[in-house]
């Protein structure tokens, strides 16, 4: 068998934000610019890159795209009234809230708070019933990510046996909803599915979001299934998942004394077996942020176009 695919996440989103960009002119000739604001708290450096990236794709494509940041110390009561301010602000269209909160901080019920038409993460459970529904207009974003990249390959979905693994509310649940509605038989698996591998290596299309390094090995993968890793987890040297890459690249940073990132997947066996799979990084995380940008144009439109 030849060697899998790979599915470009980087060239896929920039596709995404082409079709962006052209309804943000639309928009413009109606007088209207779309507006994402961010919310950070605290002082966590990964959300810091997260929002600051989200912030400055907004503003590349031509959106009025901010991010504000409060203490980690911040009220509840305090963090609730930042969200009715952004929900009776007419120029604000997208509201994000970066996760994780303090732990202090109810963060179910900042979610809910969130005006629905406002909820460009699609997290509110007003548009989780409407994507369960298959009427949603604002779909989580790494879900429908996922899906973009699967219908790049030019295959059809219909009748195709797909698993996936993990069940967040996030990511497992709403991609196997979506699939469920392009006529994909689903399983979700989790940690107390019985004999995972098993029922992972009967999948047309194995999506992995459990986070956990190189779970899905070769023998898990059906050969010429599609295989979309949506986990990012950073390995140190000398760690014990450290000792299971084998992608010459990352061995190499590795030695040195340097952090890699990888996959819930091994990347070299799913070359070995798969029809087409996703890098990591850039596959699935650079789609997230296009289609939090296609969600905020959608917002805009709907509410003000």
């Amino acid at each position: 068998m030849t060697q899998a695919s790979l599915l470009d996440g980087k060239s896929i989103a920039t596709a995404v934000e082409a079709d962006v960009r052209k309804e943000v002119e639309k928009l413009a000739a109606q007088g209207i610019t779309p507006g994402l604001v961010a919310v950070r708290v605290g002082a966590d450096p990964a959300s810091e890159v997260y929002v600051r990236n989200k912030a400055r794709k907004a503003t590349e494509l031509g959106f009025r795209g901010t991010q504000e940041h409060h203490p980690a110390e911040i009220r509840q009561a305090e963090l609730m009234a930042v969200i009715a301010r952004l929900n009776a602000d007419n120029e604000v269209d997208g509201i994000l809230v970066q996760l994780p909160l303090p732990p202090h901080i109810d963060s179910e019920a900042v979610l809910r708070a969130i005006d629905p038409s406002k909820d460009v993460d699609g997290f509110h459970p007003v548009n989780v019933g409407l994507l369960h529904l298959g009427s949603a207009k604002l779909v989580p974003c790494t879900p429908a990510g996922v899906i973009r990249m699967l219908e790049s390959t030019g295959e059809s979905l219909r009748g195709k046996n797909a698993v996936v693994i993990g069940r967040s509310n996030i990511v497992g649940k709403p991609v196997a909803a979506l699939l469920l509605q392009r006529d994909c038989t689903v399983t979700i698996c989790h940690s107390r599915t019985r004999d995972l591998a098993a029922v992972a290596s009967q999948a047309d299309i194995l999506i992995a979001a459990i986070g956990r390094p190189l779970f899905v090995t070769g023998e898990m993968i059906r050969p010429g299934a599609i295989v979309i890793d949506v986990g990012i987890n950073r390995i140190e040297p000398d760690s014990e998942p450290a000792r299971a890459i084998r992608d010459e690249g990352k061995l190499r940073a590795l030695r040195e004394g340097k952090s890699v990132l990888a996959g819930d997947v091994d990347f070299p066996a799913a070359l070995e077996r798969a029809s087409w799979v996703t890098p990591v990084p850039g596959g699935v995380g650079p789609m997230t942020i296009a289609m939090l940008m296609q969600n905020t144009v959608i917002a805009a439109r709907e509410r003000r176009g």
